[in-house]
């Protein structure tokens, strides 16, 4: 009895799956890291239906706020001269087709305010909901804005929406039990609202519904970072899981880029008191014996009577990476990184010199992901809800 449950409840989750991606819908919370308190919508274009699910709807035209606020777990709602109310859950509902409008929340202006197609409100755990349901390109659009910064090559934005759409469909069940399906920062994908930078828009135009697929037709795991330092690590060196496309490669485009090489200083007794802190109370006599060299990416510290995971002394001491050496100076430690982020998939800063020097975004991709397949989404192999890797931490530019 159990297993047919199972069954039917993955068999629920594939079909809603399968009906999101087929109306090119995404729902993506938004303010995620924040607790809005208080938000105002705005109709910058276009005209939205409002329904509280009380019986009547009313309409919202362009420049008409309305004003909602958390009240004892429910929405507390005034629109500009009309009464007030009470209600459980509000809908806005773009009624021309190309609607969009603008959010603040607690009195505050994010970095970009406008969004496009639907939203949805309610009060949950302390805080307002705010649920984005639109168009997914615009979404693509707006995720290329975000993480792959602005006045880049053509070619790069490309290869950014290619992965950001990979990305989005591999875990598009991520947050199903939620009501959505991503979150609006790094532990999905950064969204800041709909881009308005016009060669964004152009490159994920022009890369509509593609997405990154392995041989056997799945999504695959599209990680990237910021700098690699000249060699990208492979997937099982960072997360235990051995990807056949997540594998080591020489990059020889980052190596002038901003985060192609760092450095940090550390006192000689604070780096003895990290490696105590360890677990290793026996330290070397010689403080020569902390140095390290690392020419290639290894995945541990290795120092006479001590070994520690670069990866736990990167997160513990925020470093850009685990891509660095030891070098005693006198009293101080010298820490000689390379790189910025995990390592592993693509390189930005090197996909962006790729970019200018010619290569296409096709060429970018199948640089970095050895053996996939650039195709439409329809043609890819989608899992059933819950039976996609989970590595969201780990996606991200920055992440450890």
């Amino acid at each position: 009895m159990k297993l047919l449950c199972g069954l039917k409840f993955l068999f629920v989750c594939f079909l809603f799956l399968f009906f999101s991606v087929a109306s090119a819908q995404v729902k993506v919370r938004l303010f995620s890291l924040q607790v809005p308190e208080l938000i105002v919508f705005s109709v910058t274009y276009g005209l939205y239906e409002v329904d509280t699910f009380k019986g009547e709807v009313f309409l919202l035209f362009k420049g008409e706020p309305l004003i909602i606020t958390r009240y004892n777990n429910k929405l507390a709602v005034k629109p500009r001269n009309q009464t007030g109310f009470i209600c459980d859950s509000i809908r806005f509902s773009g009624k021309t087709g190309d609607d969009y409008f603008s959010l603040m929340t607690n009195g505050k202006l994010p970095v970009r305010q406008n969004y496009s197609d639907d939203l949805e409100c309610f009060a949950d755990m302390e805080t307002l909901v705010l649920i984005n349901n639109c168009n997914i390109e615009k979404y693509i659009a707006g995720v290329v804005r975000a993480e792959g910064g602005t006045n880049k090559n053509i070619e790069y934005f490309k290869s950014q929406a290619v992965i950001a759409r990979t990305y989005m469909y591999k875990y598009f069940d991520k947050h199903l039990a939620d009501r959505y399906n991503v979150c609006d920062n790094t532990h999905c994908q950064a969204f800041n609202g709909l881009s308005t930078d016009s060669v964004v828009n152009l490159a994920v135009s022009e890369t509509r519904g593609l997405v990154i697929l392995a041989p056997d037709s799945s999504l695959i795991i599209a990680a990237f970072h910021s700098n690699c330092g000249g060699e990208t690590c492979s997937s099982e060196d960072v997360w235990l899981t051995s990807q056949p496309y997540l594998k080591k490669v020489i990059d020889p485009y980052c190596l002038s880029s901003l985060h192609a090489k760092w450095e940090k200083s550390i006192s000689l007794k604070e780096w003895s008191d990290y490696i105590k802190k360890s677990g290793y109370n026996e330290l070397p006599f010689d403080p020569k014996a902390f140095n390290f060299v690392q020419n290639n990416r290894l995945t541990d510290y290795k120092s006479g009577l001590f070994t520690l995971a670069l990866r736990s002394i990167r997160a513990e001491n925020n470093l850009k990476s685990t891509f660095f050496s030891v070098v005693i100076e006198g009293d101080s430690v010298k820490l000689k990184g390379r790189g910025y982020g995990h390592g592993v998939g693509l390189c930005q800063e090197g996909s962006m010199v790729m970019a200018e020097k010619g290569f296409n975004y096709k060429q970018i991709i199948n640089f970095y992901y050895q053996g996939v397949i650039i195709s439409d989404i329809k043609n890819a192999v989608i899992l059933p809800a819950g039976n996609s890797l989970n590595l969201s931490q780990e996606i991200g530019p920055q992440a450890p």
